[in-house]
């Protein structure tokens, strides 16, 4: 199946976590497989962590949860999927401020500040494809 060549000529995925709230753990699993899978295709991926999104990257609130009663692997082992495909991991700053964290507060691999400016740039590079969960 030949590929758009749109498509070709795309080097990265920038995802936006803004619905992905740690309270509705059925929403959260889909992200972060959309970023293994892009990821795996040697794609760039850049996971923006904003609003309640950011609880994700608080040591053990990914631990604590699964999308599934019926499938028990957690959103910290879909996380970890993400990146060891490369997946990067970005925080809002505002978004930390509104949940009272800092950046040493995060597991390592979320402790890169990250925002709307940041995403904003991906969203207008035509290299760049985004999705927002």
């Amino acid at each position: 199946m030949a590929e758009p060549a749109e498509l070709k000529s795309r080097t990265g995925l920038a995802i936006l976590l803004w619905a992905a709230d740690p309270d509705d753990p059925v929403r959260l699993a889909t992200p972060f497989a959309h970023a293994a899978a892009a990821a795996a295709l040697e794609l760039q991926v850049e996971v923006y962590f904003s609003a309640r999104a950011v609880l994700l990257l608080k040591p053990g609130v990914a631990e604590a949860s699964c999308a599934s009663e019926h499938f028990d692997k957690t959103i910290a082992a879909w996380m970890q999927d993400a990146i060891d495909h490369g997946a990067r991991f970005f925080a809002c700053s505002d978004a930390l401020a509104a949940q009272g964290l800092a950046l040493a507060d995060l597991v390592p691999a979320g402790r890169h500040h990250g925002g709307a400016v940041q995403y904003a740039l991906r969203a207008a590079d035509p290299a760049w494809a985004t999705l927002v969960f």
